[in-house]
């Protein structure tokens, strides 16, 4: 499966306007995506599959897949079209988010098996508003799924209902045991924010158990 740390550049950031190159560029390097910075004006090469720019420089950019930046948006949403179009879907079939909690808290993305993004938090409720903001209408997906380790059963058990509040009602939600997924080599084990987002990668990828959400039918 093709995952976006390794993806060569198809994805061509064209524009001169610092903050909105800033923003977009901060977004494809958190992601290890790799891209081409141009400028409107210069020919796209022919391996560019998506090219990025702003409202303003659109008419300047010729070719046939370009994305708008708008200002004041998040830089994520356009970045996520982009690997849509890169990987010839309209929209995601299942977005999963691993959710590591502990003192610093481990989120994990996968769009259809492949890495899309990690992040960490450093409190609950950051870690809670992160994740509401995930399943926005951003993340669009014919399946979502919220799967929350449990290796602090009392802190799993004052996540989930803060959860079940925040989410869509077609966000499943499950709870993962985490025996073995903070097991590191020496290498990585110092790396807080790699250690808990390789955790949360893994519960991710694990099967859980379904959390009953309050006004959900159906659930087990």
């Amino acid at each position: 499966m093709l995952d976006d740390r390794n993806m060569e550049a198809k994805i061509a950031v064209a524009t001169v306007s610092g903050e909105a190159y800033y923003l977009l560029v901060n977004e494809l390097k958190a992601r290890e995506i790799d891209f081409l910075s141009l400028t409107p004006y210069e020919d796209v090469p022919l391996n560019i599959e998506v090219v990025v720019t702003t409202e303003a420089e659109r008419k300047n950019v010729k070719h046939p897949k370009v994305l708008v930046y708008k200002e004041n948006t998040n830089p994520a949403t356009i970045v996520d079209e982009a690997i849509k179009i890169i990987r010839g879907k309209k929209d995601f079939e299942i977005i999963v988010v691993g959710l590591d909690p502990g003192k610093t808290f481990g989120i994990a993305v996968l769009s259809d098996g492949n890495v899309l993004k990690t992040l960490t938090c450093s409190n609950l409720e950051e870690a809670v508003n992160t994740i509401a903001e995930i399943f926005s209408i951003e993340h669009r997906a014919a399946v979502r799924v919220l799967k929350v380790g449990n290796w602090s059963p009392p802190l799993t058990a004052e996540l989930l209902p803060l959860l079940d509040a925040a989410l869509p009602q077609d966000v499943t939600i499950e709870v993962v045991r985490e025996a073995g997924t903070s097991r590191f080599n020496g290498q990585t084990i110092h790396k807080r924010r790699l250690k808990h987002t390789m955790a949360a990668i893994r519960i991710a990828e694990r099967r859980g158990q379904a959390y009953r959400r309050k006004g959900a039918e159906g659930t087990q």
